[in-house]
């Protein structure tokens, strides 16, 4: 999304709404599945050489669920704020205040980058259960709770069975020496 600077000079506050393909993002290493196009639409503004755009960006993201791995749609409504200067001693990475040195804009990566931003840890699909999508296969069960508290249970009574089967290596001579008693 490129945006003549000398038009936001002619015109305050410029207005701008575009569609704008960010399908670039589904093969960075992140758990975006599917992305292509959002609505940007926003407005900036010229004041004392800092160019001021807040924009919104509305589109839907597809990302893996959580406990499943199948597909969930992701609504999202980023709200954005970015500064830009074409005065070098303006521009300030404490304030965030950008220096550009051309007379067009490109909003892209700084939009790409709130979106990123708006990614979340974690997303869940409301319809899918981890039984419809993963059944008993070969290496592994799936196990409801109970089950995997008894099983638990079970393993848990065979070591202590085992424990007290044992006999201290150090102490087997002498198990040899009652054995010689009975006899």
């Amino acid at each position: 999304m490129k945006i003549p600077l000398q038009k936001v000079k002619a015109s305050e506050p410029y207005s701008f709404s575009e569609t704008v393909d960010v399908s670039e993002l589904e093969t960075m290493d992140n758990d975006i599945r599917q992305l292509h196009e959002v609505d940007v639409t926003g407005e900036a503004l010229l004041e004392q050489g800092i160019y001021t755009f807040r924009f919104n960006v509305n589109g839907t993201m597809v990302l893996p669920c959580a406990r499943t791995l199948v597909d969930v749609s992701f609504p999202f409504n980023v709200e954005a704020y970015e500064q830009f200067t074409t005065q070098s001693y303006k521009a300030s990475e404490e304030h965030e205040i950008h220096f550009i040195d051309r007379e067009v804009l490109d909003l892209t990566p700084y939009i790409k980058e709130n979106i990123l931003l708006e990614v979340p840890i974690r997303v869940f699909s409301e319809e899918t259960k981890i039984e419809d999508v993963v059944g008993e296969q070969e290496g592994f069960t799936v196990l409801g709770e109970d089950e995997y508290h008894e099983q638990e249970a079970m393993q848990q009574e065979q070591l202590e069975e085992e424990k007290q089967q044992k006999v201290d290596p150090r102490l087997s001579s002498l198990k040899q020496y009652f054995e010689d008693d009975k006899n």
